[in-house]
């Protein structure tokens, strides 16, 4: 550890003298000020006035560098294998949640309020025009209604495009 005097030293870009550790003019645990008590600090240099060298203590050595080895990696194969499911078989029996989307309104809460049975929301779409298919909460198709068995149904017109559905997520 260096000492107050040799750090002012190598401030002002003096040289400092390197001895080695446990020689008689290094200076000890004992010899060195504790903590709490105020250091000397050397006197301003002024031209014609020599410095006297100051005591010093060498660094410790920076540990040696890790030792790096490249990874090892087993060769791809062409080869499909069988019975081990692909990425995306992995998912085909995850449930995700469908709606589709008639239209929208936007309506004020006093006119919430005033809802009753047999009240009519006028919707933003025509009737007979495509609705949103949405998977959840992202469109991913447009189509249209039909009746099926006496159910509603969908009947899809259009996929999004890819690059149409990742704009709108982000």
């Amino acid at each position: 550890m260096l000492s107050q005097e040799e750090i002012d030293a190598l401030a002002q870009g003096q040289p400092i003298a390197d001895q080695p550790q446990g020689t008689a003019d290094a200076p000890t645990a004992a010899a060195s000020p504790s903590p709490a008590a105020p250091r000397a600090r050397p006197a301003a240099s002024t031209p014609g006035r020599a410095k006297a060298p100051a005591s010093t203590t060498t660094a410790p050595k920076p540990p040696a560098p890790a030792q790096v080895n490249p990874a090892q990696f087993a060769p791809l194969s062409g080869e499909e294998n069988t019975g081990v499911p692909t990425n995306i078989d992995l998912l085909l029996d995850v449930a995700l949640q469908v709606s589709v989307e008639l239209g929208r309104a936007r309506l004020t809460i006093g006119d919430i309020l005033a809802l009753r049975a047999g009240s009519v929301i006028e919707l933003d779409k025509l009737a007979g025009e495509p609705v949103d298919i949405l998977v959840n909460g992202t469109r991913i198709a447009r189509g249209e209604v039909v009746v099926v068995d006496e159910k509603f149904g969908v009947r899809v017109l259009e996929v999004v495009s890819r690059a149409k559905r990742l704009a709108s997520m982000g």
